[in-house]
């Protein structure tokens, strides 16, 4: 019975101080990470969107920052400062219009949208957009309208198989881990 009460001593005594030791290296981790906190830019941009990962489904922004058709769109996102909006868990449908959509706006109007000054502007604009919902192609054909994050309504036509959203032709669709994006050929402008 001695013995069996020393052992039971012995191996308190061990995990006692293995404790302490996981205890003390613990401290030592949250002194390290803490500094990291307290390293980092003020000027770095902050939010979800800036949070690296490569094992969950790819939100609406990581599809349009991952094409070389949405280039376009992707500087205007960043000029605007909405990528931490494109990332919430949603749902979201994104038109997403590509370069050549961009490029047959008049002359200059891309390059006047990415100035600083105009961010609110082209923050409408692309809100116009996104509207909250998960649907594809075939169910938009049962919409009149829809309802955009800026506050808008745009329209829907379907001619043939097609659809047109405010005009726009859906050209392909790509499931999001928090919504869908619909590739459109034209920029959707809001009614001023």
């Amino acid at each position: 019975m001695k013995i069996t009460f020393q052992l039971y001593s012995l191996f308190a005594l061990i995990l006692l101080f293995t404790g302490c030791k996981d205890n003390q290296e613990a401290k030592e981790s949250d002194i390290n990470t803490t500094s990291e906190i307290s390293n980092t830019d003020p000027d770095e941009r902050q939010g979800q969107a800036f949070i690296k990962d490569d094992e969950s489904t790819p939100n609406v922004l990581d599809i349009a920052i991952g094409s070389k058709d949405h280039t376009t769109l992707v500087a205007a996102v960043k000029a605007a400062e909405l990528e931490n909006v494109l990332v919430n868990a949603g749902p979201l449908m994104v038109f997403a219009p590509t370069n050549a959509a961009f490029n047959e706006l008049p002359d200059g109007t891309v390059e006047d949208l990415l100035k600083p000054e105009n961010k609110e502007k082209l923050a409408l604009i692309l809100k116009h957009h996104v509207t909250p919902g998960n649907y594809d192609k075939e169910f938009l054909k049962k919409f009149k309208k829809l309802g955009q994050a800026s506050d808008q309504s745009i329209k829907v036509e379907v001619k043939g198989d097609d659809v047109y959203v405010g005009g726009a032709k859906i050209i392909a669709s790509i499931p999001a881990g928090n919504g869908i994006v619909h590739v459109v050929d034209k920029v959707i402008l809001p009614i001023k």
